[in-house]
């Protein structure tokens, strides 16, 4: 029975340890953006892009978010970690919507 209590109370010590290893993003203003995409969570359709002025914008994709390269439509599988991007985003409450994303240029 103490072996328990000591592994609830481990667990419980470590869950806020998760979560301060955790990055934080941020809430820009309405607007264009240019910057590296520092993570791509492909399961979710989302990545994490670090703009030239040092913001992180979590940016979950939609149904509605225009992706392109050249003029051209994409596909979100192209996406990579250290492409160059330029996102315009919505500021909605305490979120950015991805309106269009554009590469730039791609890490490949």
């Amino acid at each position: 029975m103490k072996n328990v209590k000591l592994s609830i109370l481990a667990l419980l010590l470590f869950i806020p340890l998760l979560y301060a290893c955790e990055e934080k993003t941020d809430v820009v203003d309405s607007g264009t953006y240019q910057g590296v995409i520092d993570d791509v969570e492909a399961e979710e359709t989302e990545i994490y892009v670090k703009t030239d002025d040092d913001k992180r914008l979590e940016l979950y994709f939609n149904e509605s978010t225009q992706l392109s390269q050249n003029g051209q439509p994409i596909q979100f599988e192209r996406l990579k970690k250290g492409d160059r991007v330029e996102v315009e985003v919505e500021k909605v409450g305490n979120r950015l919507e991805p309106v269009a994303v554009r590469l730039l240029q791609s890490n490949e």
